[in-house]
């Protein structure tokens, strides 16, 4: 195999984009690699700029629960594109979109069309702060909710303290709000909550979290976070960019049972195409502009494009009645080959996560006791055999409806064969 046009295209890209790309993951920097340049996908299958095809486990991170260039969600976009690409006003796709998303979610009572996850969690939490008058929210270190400033934050000296940036450019006033909790511990979560209860406005969390690889909830640990925000009068915001319609129709608060809130989505809500959602209760979304005093604009927002592509999506989950049943019969066909062959897999439905590591990973800290050298070796022998991963042991898998059981049996045998040879 072969990748010289993608070092060359790469070489390209190093001089007109901060390390050649638009996203710092797909450097590949953490596996040692050059980034491949993608010039078609199809199915379950995406095809490099030397023509190379692999098995796509990437799914554009999660957005392609149908395959790549999915029938109905092209057509539906050819169709969109025809009657013109933006129009920055109101279109009756947008009542759609939203009446669908209530029917499957109606913790969200309310939304707002946005254009990233980054965009719907910002907003999200403005409205929590708004509603509130409380300035504090929580968040789970581990758990990741996109680069606005108060947000990008580590631990300090302790789950007590005040985080810090945890990247340059943030001022550390942006993030003197935001209490750092550990994911998965209760403790930690009522600690904060007896020091600082009464000036908390948000809690966010991802229910499932899938950035620091695949880490599901422990038992009863959401209806705890739903049980102690409520006692406070905080808001509980699930952060569904990456489970919304992936878990079930009804995103991981169906699948666990537990209700927020206010709830952000991505991905599968735009149906490959750039578009997301905060929304939830209608009293405090009444307090975004223009019925109140929280502000949160967008000329985007709601692009007709990208809407029509969300609502064919969803249509398309609706029909497929056994969708969910499938997902969860390819993913655990994978997810055992991984553990035949030593690894410790971390799998909530069709995502999941092999970490290199003897512990148990239920947190960020247990997560990052991973062997990320082994990660890479394991990524390489995957890659040059066909089947395309993500480059770095902190992120998820995720499988599609498009992959034949073919290719799940082809990549099952790869896994085993790279055990062997390791």
């Amino acid at each position: 195999m072969t990748i010289q046009k993608s070092k060359e295209l790469y070489a390209r890209a190093l001089p007109l984009m901060p390390g050649g790309v638009n996203s710092p993951v797909r450097a590949c920097k953490s596996v040692n690699a050059v980034p491949l340049f993608i010039e078609r996908a199809k199915g379950d299958q995406i095809i490099d700029a030397d023509g190379n095809t692999y098995i796509d486990y990437i799914c554009s991170w999660g957005p392609d629960i149908l395959g790549h260039g999915d029938p109905e969600i092209i057509e539906a976009v050819k169709k969109a594109c025809d009657r013109g690409l933006t129009f920055g006003a109101c279109h009756k796709g947008e009542i759609e979109l939203t009446g669908l998303i209530r029917t499957h979610m109606p913790s969200m009572e309310m939304m707002r069309l946005v254009n990233s996850g980054t965009e719907a969690v910002m907003s999200a939490v403005r409205a929590a702060r708004g509603y509130t008058g409380r300035d504090k929210i929580i968040k789970f270190e581990g758990c990741y909710h996109g680069h606005s400033d108060g947000l990008l934050v580590k631990a300090g000296s302790g789950l007590l303290t005040a985080a810090v940036p945890d990247s340059a450019g943030v001022p550390k006033g942006c993030t003197e709000g935001t209490l750092l909790a550990n994911y998965n511990d209760e403790q930690s979560v009522k600690d904060l909550f007896e020091q600082y209860g009464n000036d908390i406005a948000a809690l966010i969390v991802e229910p499932c979290a899938a950035n620091m690889g695949v880490v599901p909830p422990k038992e009863h640990f959401l209806q705890f976070l739903r049980e102690i925000t409520s006692a406070y009068g905080t808001v509980l915001i699930f952060d569904e960019v990456i489970t919304g319609f992936r878990l079930s129709l009804g995103g991981a608060q169906q699948y666990y049972g537990v209700y927020p809130d206010m709830t952000t989505l991505g991905k599968i809500v735009g149906g490959g195409m750039p578009l997301a959602v905060y929304g939830g209760k209608k009293e405090v979304m009444e307090c975004v502009a223009p019925l109140g005093s929280v502000y949160q604009a967008g000329t985007l927002s709601g692009n007709p494009i990208a809407v029509s592509a969300g609502i064919a999506a969803i249509r398309a989950l609706e029909k497929r009645e056994n969708a969910y049943q499938l997902l969860e019969e390819k993913s655990r066909k994978l997810a055992s080959a991984m553990q035949l062959s030593g690894m410790n897999v971390n799998r909530v439905g069709s995502i999941m996560t092999a970490f290199f590591t003897d512990q148990t990973v239920t947190d960020y800290r247990s997560a990052k006791s991973a062997d990320t050298a082994q990660y890479a070796e394991y990524w390489s022998y995957l890659l040059e055999n066909g089947i395309y991963t993500a480059p770095s042991q902190f992120e998820a898998m995720f499988v599609s409806l498009a992959h034949s059981d073919e290719d799940i049996e082809a990549t099952c045998k790869v896994i085993a064969a790279f055990h062997h040879q390791s």
